[in-house]
């Protein structure tokens, strides 16, 4: 393990960190606060309700979301080792749900969403706390070999593409390049060799820019990103009303609820975008105190897995902390303008239910292996 971890096996619990809880519910807070303004333009257009999204996320995402995160508080961390096979076997079948007749559902030509009648349910977002999960249990046992090619690097590879090649096939090349970072962190996290992370990274790499040569839309995403005036009617049009939203914000912002880009001129603000009407309204101070929150949490997520009180914790932990800091980083990185767009959203904030339960659920985990760090 990383220094500063040490083996505490019979860790007597305790009450759970304060902090931590009290942050998760600031986040849920501010992300239904964003979403009254951000989705009520969409949300009249497309129903005719300018609160039909935010009661959606509110009822399902906020509301089975919060009962799945008291429940797994409550449920000894041990209990997902014992049952990580099962959870990424269940995974893995419901990402093939997808791509069967009248369960799956189609939307601008990717394969997603299961159909649950009342609802639909993105089955990747759950995957990213099982793949955890899974990760954790199995670098748990491999504690030296993790630090070699053939029984580190290769297995690694194997489960990555395993994953990967339901998603590809979505296809959802921006949700795997979140869950390859987080597992690619993890397995930083559990001892792996420096070279083998950088070789891992190198292939990546490689992978990314043949998937961008087999896709236009991946490429005009690039081409945008290089270049967000070449095409400002088309390819580059949400990164530039996306610039637009931020830099009008200033420094204090325009005030809530009164975002312009909002009305019909910014891509998916009630999603993808929701980023850049929180800088349009709550200008950079209110931006930077958002990304400020979602340190703290990484941070303190990240301070319980090294005072974890067993491997399996302290590597779950760590994945939590990492999932939420990469897809963080990966949605407000996009959405300013730093990386390329990737239709990523933003934790706790950004509408969508599924993404909501399994981040509370995995949060929950996160709670109750803080009762047993030191």
């Amino acid at each position: 393990m990383k220094k500063g971890f040490i083996k505490r096996t019979k860790s007597k619990a305790h009450n759970p960190d304060k902090q931590l809880i009290i942050t998760i519910f600031i986040l849920i807070f501010l992300g239904l606060i964003l979403l009254v303004s951000a989705s009520s333009e969409v949300s009249r257009i497309n129903t005719g309700n300018p609160y039909y999204y935010f009661f959606r996320q509110l009822l399902y995402g906020v509301g089975i979301g919060l009962i799945l995160f008291f429940i797994t508080q409550r449920v000894h961390y041990s209990f997902w080792q014992k049952q990580a096979v099962l959870i990424l076997m269940f995974c893995i079948f419901l990402l093939a749900l997808v791509f069967v007749p009248q369960i799956g559902i189609s939307h601008g030509g990717s394969k997603r969403w299961i159909n649950l009648g009342f609802a639909s349910f993105q089955p990747s977002e759950l995957v990213k706390l099982g793949f955890i999960i899974y990760l954790a249990a199995w670098l748990e046992k491999r504690k030296t070999e993790t630090k070699t090619f053939s029984q580190g690097v290769i297995p690694f590879l194997i489960i990555v593409s395993l994953i990967g090649f339901f998603i590809i096939l979505q296809p959802d090349v921006g949700t795997l390049g979140a869950i390859a970072l987080i597992g690619l962190s993890m397995f930083w996290w559990g001892g792996a060799k420096m070279t083998h992370v950088l070789f891992i990274v190198i292939l990546g790499i490689g992978l990314v820019l043949i998937l961008v040569q087999l896709a236009p839309y991946r490429m005009n995403r690039i081409i945008a990103y290089l270049n967000p005036n070449i095409d400002p009617l088309g390819i580059g049009y949400q990164s530039r009303q996306a610039s637009l939203a931020i830099g009008s914000g200033g420094l204090f912002g325009l005030g809530p609820g009164h975002s312009r880009q909002k009305f019909n001129y910014l891509p998916s603000p009630q999603s993808d975008s929701i980023f850049a009407i929180a800088a349009e309204e709550y200008g950079f101070i209110g931006a930077s105190i958002l990304i400020f929150i979602y340190l703290f949490l990484t941070i303190k997520g990240l301070k319980i897995a090294k005072n974890s009180p067993d491997r399996f914790a302290s590597l779950t932990a760590a994945g939590i902390s990492f999932w939420i800091f990469i897809q963080a980083f990966i949605n407000i990185g996009a959405v300013s303008g730093l990386i390329p767009l990737t239709g990523i959203t933003l934790p706790l904030i950004s509408y969508g239910s599924s993404s909501m339960i399994s981040l509370l659920a995995a949060l929950g985990i996160l709670v109750n292996i803080s009762k047993y760090s030191t």
